[in-house]
Formats: structure tokens, C-alpha cells, sequence
């Protein structure tokens, strides 16, 4: 166990613990050289203040895709005399058309981002400051999938480029989820006039060169072996070729080894800490997730718990629930959100992506068990689960209500 004094005195294992944050955009960025001149290749056109074409990129979490546009967003600001002006927005956070509108006004035109604007009037006021000097402007969306109105952050920011004379605005989407768009109005796809780059996941050589430069300069020297990175890299890539897991599990394998007080980080540690960044990955994933799929997992793990309208199914060890009844409960807590459910098909989908995504398995019956019917079973804890789906979903709840207000 530590000390305070321990805590503050020179670490025996770390050299610089910010480089090993997943959140740390290294001078170069390996095995993504062509995706970077790809995205650069798509914002040229904005620099040389033309309008650009919208830009939309998919890729699974850790495949390197928001440090690929920061990267480039960095060259930009270096860049003398360009008209063109960008903001980076994190959809996470700003999950609304009037949160994103807000943050661009906050970026460009701070004195006019103060509380008791609506969502009309930045809209205006950014309109008449991108067409003022004819800038181009181009918005970084990161996980756009997360926005609840989509449809209508996507009408409005296209609908500048028809209602100005001279300048533009462009599009950088990024996502988690290819099929993200199936989910827009047709009216929406038809505006977006895109292109797509597609982030394939890391091998495991190529996780270990990335882990291995971050390891050089964040622990001291000898304090981690390369058969600690092999088995991190290797770990990592079973697990989807995800290098921002890689290096939270590496820099947990260094913060377990320095509780202990040791001197080195061994298998065992880099055992430990893949256990800890699996548990938070799930978390992490359960908060990407579309508003809906979140309802239907909510409905899962409540019922997983407490049970419902039907017996549950079980086998001593495993809780199964059949989907007719989920879809029950998903359409129950819809109306008591006042929020429209969707429909069967819509249903079905949902189940499918959340059996993709590792969080549910799914199988047909057979017969006997009230005809043919799906079988559903939770793969993940019920009650963290419903906390952490609790805490998302009436934390929108409250947010919906306060841009009411402000609106």
C-alpha cells in the first residue's frame, strides 16, 4: 500500500504516464498513413477555400480515428492564411442540434454564445458569419451517432450552404457504426453528398509497434519486457484490434505494478489489468449505443433481474427471456418516456446489433416453448448494467428538459 509521500514522490515505474493515455496524439501516427492523406485529400478543397465534400468515417473504437483527424485538424491550424475555420465536437457531450450549434458559436463567436440564444438564431448568425468573407467552414462531428436529432443537425447544417452566396460548410462524421446512417430520414441522405473511409482494425504486430514506442518513452527504462507488449498486443487483438484497449490495459498493468511497489510489470499485472479494461470497455460501449438499443438493453436487464409477464426460463446458472416480452417492456418504458417505440423490425434489428456487439446472445427455441420464438440471455452483470443504463437515460431525460427551457 502506498503513502501519501509515495504518491508524491518520483514514480519507480513511469517516465511520463501521458503518453500511455489513449487520448495522447503522438507527432506520428503509424500503420494510418493512408487513412491521414485520405482525410487530407477530402479537406484540401475547404483550404483552398472551395466547398468540400462531407467526409463521413466508420471504424471500430481504438482503430485510430479521431487521432487521425485531430492530427490533421493540427496541420490545418498551421496552415498561414486560410479562410477555411474548423471545430472539433465531441457528440458525446454535445448531443443535440442546439448543444452543437452552441459549441460552433462558442468556438467562432464568443461574444455572441451566451445563454437565451435558440437554436434559430445561431443558425442565423452563423450563416451571416460564414457568408460575411465567404469562409469556409468545416464541422468535425465525433461519434455523430450519439446526436439525438440527427436529422435535423444534418438538415440545418446543409441547409447553409443553400440559403449563402459565397462560402460553405462541410461535414466530418465520425462513427463507431457503419449502419449508423439507416437510421436518417431519406431527406437527410439525400443532402449529404459523401464520401466514406472505413478504419480497418489493428493487427497484432501493429499494436505492438504502437504500445512499444508509447512504452519507450512512458515507463522508465527495464521496467517492462517485451513479452509483457507481445501478450498486451496480442490480448488487444482478440479483442478487436482495439489500441485504445491496448493502452489502457498498459497503463493499468503500470499503475497495478507501482501499488504493489515493484520494481517491474510482469504477466501477471498485464493479466490484471486486461481483466479491469475488459469490464470498462463494455461500460464504455453500452454508452455509445443509439438511444433505442439502449431502451431494449435497459429492458433486458431489468427483466433479467425482477422477471415478467412470462416464467422465466432458466437452467440453474443462466436467466433466458423471451423476446416478445422484452419488447413488451421496451414498449412499456417508451410510453412512459412519452418517446414513440419503434417497431417490430425495428425490434429485431436492435437484437441482432446487440448480439453483434457481444452483449446479449440470441437463439431461436425450437418447439414446445410457446411455438417458435426467440430466446434472449443478458451476456453482462444485470444491476451494473442498469445503473449505468439508468444514469444515461434519465440523465438525457433531465438534459432534453433544460434545452426546453433554454430554447
Amino acid at each position: 500500500m502506498q503513502t501519501l509521500n509515495d504518491l508524491l514522490g518520483e514514480s519507480k515505474i513511469f517516465m511520463n504516464r501521458e503518453v500511455l493515455s489513449p487520448h495522447f496524439t503522438p507527432k506520428k501516427l503509424v500503420f494510418r498513413e493512408k487513412e491521414i492523406n485520405n482525410i487530407e485529400r477530402a479537406v484540401a478543397p475547404s483550404l483552398k477555400g472551395e466547398r468540400g465534400r462531407n467526409l463521413f468515417i466508420y471504424g471500430k473504437t481504438g482503430t485510430g480515428k479521431t487521432s487521425c483527424v485531430n492530427y490533421v485538424i493540427d496541420e490545418i491550424k498551421n496552415i498561414p492564411n486560410t479562410r477555411a475555420k474548423i471545430s472539433y465536437i465531441n457528440c458525446r457531450i454535445y448531443n443535440s442540434r442546439f448543444k452543437v450549434l452552441a459549441k460552433i458559436t462558442s468556438d467562432h463567436l464568443p461574444t455572441y454564445a451566451k445563454r437565451g440564444y435558440g437554436a434559430v438564431d445561431l443558425y442565423e448568425r452563423l450563416r451571416n458569419w460564414i457568408e460575411e468573407d465567404s469562409k469556409i467552414f468545416v464541422a468535425v462531428l465525433d461519434e455523430i451517432d450519439m446526436v439525438r436529432d440527427l436529422d435535423d443537425l444534418i438538415y440545418t447544417l446543409t441547409r447553409i450552404n443553400s440559403d449563402i452566396k459565397a462560402g460553405g460548410v462541410s461535414m466530418i462524421g465520425i462513427s463507431n457504426r457503419v449502419s449508423f446512417k439507416e437510421d436518417l430520414d431519406p431527406r437527410s441522405l439525400s443532402t449529404l453528398y459523401e464520401t466514406e473511409l472505413v478504419f480497418p482494425p489493428y493487427y497484432a504486430t501493429e499494436l505492438y509497434a504502437i504500445i512499444k514506442d508509447r512504452a519507450n518513452t512512458g515507463f522508465k527504462k527495464g521496467v517492462i519486457s517485451d513479452d509483457v507488449l507481445h501478450y498486451i498486443a496480442a490480448h488487444a487483438a482478440k479483442e478487436g484490434g482495439d489500441a485504445r484497449f491496448s493502452l489502457k490495459v498498459l497503463s493499468k498493468a503500470g499503475e497495478l505494478t507501482e501499488d504493489k511497489n515493484a520494481s517491474s510489470v510482469t504477466l501477471k499485472e498485464a493479466q490484471e489489468a486486461a481483466k479491469v479494461a475488459e469490464d470498462d470497455a463494455v461500460y464504455d460501449l453500452i454508452g455509445t449505443l443509439p438511444e433505442h438499443q439502449k431502451l431494449v438493453l435497459y429492458s433486458i436487464a431489468l427483466l433479467t433481474q425482477s422477471g415478467g409477464t412470462y416464467k422465466k426460463l432458466t437452467d440453474g446458472v443462466d436467466t433466458y427471456l423471451f423476446s416478445g416480452e422484452i419488447y413488451n417492456r421496451y414498449n412499456s418504458i417508451c410510453g412512459s418516456m412519452k418517446k414513440e417505440s419503434k417497431s417490430e423490425r425495428w425490434y429485431r434489428k436492435y437484437l441482432s446489433e446487440l448480439e453483434m456487439q457481444g452483449l446479449i446472445a440470441a437463439f431461436e427455441s425450437g418447439k414446445g416453448i410457446r411455438g417458435h420464438t426467440k430466446l434472449v440471455k443478458l451476456l453482462v452483470p444485470a444491476r451494473k448494467t442498469r445503473d449505468v443504463l439508468e444514469k444515461d437515460i434519465f440523465g438525457m431525460l433531465e438534459e432534453k428538459n433544460e434545452e426546453k427551457e433554454a430554447n
